[in-house]
């Protein structure tokens, strides 16, 4: 497109003339030919603008001097940008231009020499804007780490791709994260994203030789949350050889089961024990020692298999301790047999195990069990004059968990004299 009117445009633009091209003013010779302003010619896209005039006929000229400003930059300030060294050509591209831009041109005959002619009258033409970019996109959220974007194909047949572009509400600039190859393609799902967070996405068309749609609407989508913990983790602490769990349900809607963690440490170390289902409130740890301690954790986990946070505190749970041992408080023989007393030790005891060791021989002896004495006194009328015997007492509870043994006592019942 040419303007007409182009010396009042650019003294209302920057009052001045465009006669210093590359702060460098050019030598003229008024003889040598000009391009014929009238001849000029120009085809604009959204990156380039194709110029065609007439040739000139001065055999003294060797090509053509092309003169650039960009209006909205660099006011009335031209500059020298290329050299045509074939008087013949008259065809020009211009490929250094942004989208949607005004530029003015000058064109002057170019010679051997650093002298070229007058240039043409200002030419005034614009690039195109960028295209359109997609008309519909959405973003869909309650995902679980991840976001399904989806937008309507490109309408123009010069689509060859889009890129899909992200940011966080926390930052400022738009990061490329994909190219879709293909017009028809209108789909991507970005992985691996954080719980709960929001993010935001647009898409950039892109034509086959490389342009750039506008961006897309600006669409955001938030990623699915962790499911909700249980709520009153108890556990037990006086239960033999086993721990109790039992919780209140999560109130997440979606959880289907529950996973419980175990350790011996109540910040580290905790191992999954157990999965149940989501109707399953309580659990039992069978321990096969007593008075030992466990610390647990239940997480909930829910359909898409996101698992709620497990930075809370433990609870400790503990297997019943095991009983205190007696106190031996009698030991001896009395006449012809020995006799035990002892205190309880402990009030859970409610029988008692005595144990009788016979020494048999320098490294032989036999032990005998008397067991279920409900008293705390023992006599044992079984015994043989100058026989070792040692004797230590056990407690037992109602559960079957014994205390350790007592310190053996001995016990002999000394020979009779001999009479000569």
């Amino acid at each position: 497109m040419k303007v007409t009117s182009l010396s009042a445009l650019l003294l209302l633009l920057s009052g001045c003339s465009y006669k210093d091209f590359n702060n460098t003013k050019p030598k003229i010779n008024d003889t040598l030919e000009v391009v014929d302003s009238a001849s000029i010619r120009s085809i604009p896209d959204i990156n380039a603008i194709a110029f065609e005039w007439r040739k000139v006929d001065d055999p003294r000229v060797t090509g053509y001097h092309f003169y650039r400003a960009n209006l909205q930059k660099d006011g009335t300030k031209l500059k020298l940008i290329d050299t045509i060294d074939n008087r013949y050509t008259t065809h020009y591209v211009d490929d250094n231009v942004e989208p949607n831009t005004k530029y003015v041109y000058k064109i002057s005959s170019a010679t051997p020499s650093e002298v070229e002619s007058r240039t043409t009258s200002d030419y005034i033409v614009s690039t195109l804007p960028l295209m359109e970019g997609v008309s519909f996109i959405q973003a869909i959220s309650n995902l679980p780490r991840q976001i399904k974007i989806v937008w309507r194909p490109h309408q123009s047949e010069r689509i060859e791709s889009y890129e899909v572009q992200r940011k966080t509400p926390n930052t400022s600039e738009w990061k490329k994260i994909e190219a879709i190859d293909g017009r028809l393609q209108a789909e991507y799902i970005d992985l691996d994203l954080e719980d709960n967070v929001v993010y935001h996405y647009r898409v950039i068309a892109k034509t086959f030789d490389g342009l750039e749609t506008l961006p897309s609407a600006l669409v955001k989508a938030q990623t699915k949350p962790l499911p909700e913990g249980i709520l009153s983790l108890k556990a037990t602490t006086d239960l033999p050889r086993k721990i109790a769990l039992n919780w209140e349900p999560s109130k997440s809607e979606d959880v289907i089961k529950y996973n419980i963690y175990r350790s011996t440490d109540a910040e580290s170390g905790f191992d999954i024990v157990k999965a149940v289902n989501a109707q399953t409130l309580n659990y039992e740890d069978f321990v096969n020692e007593d008075g030992k301690v466990y610390f647990y954790k239940v997480s909930s986990i829910d359909k898409d298999g996101l698992e709620s946070n497990l930075n809370v505190n433990a609870v400790m749970g503990i297997t019943l301790n095991k009983l205190r041992k007696p106190v031996m408080t009698l030991a001896q023989i009395q006449g012809a047999k020995a006799i035990l007393n002892w205190q309880a030790g402990d009030d859970r005891a409610e029988s008692y195990t005595v144990y009788k060791t016979i020494k048999e021989g320098f490294f032989k002896a036999k032990t005998i069990k008397f067991q279920g004495i409900n008293a705390l006194r023992f006599e044992d009328k079984d015994i043989v004059r100058g026989v070792q015997y040692s004797y230590a007492i056990q407690a037992v509870d109602k559960n079957g968990i014994h205390s350790e043994i007592t310190k053996e006592t001995e016990l002999v019942l000394p020979k009779l004299a001999e009479i000569n």
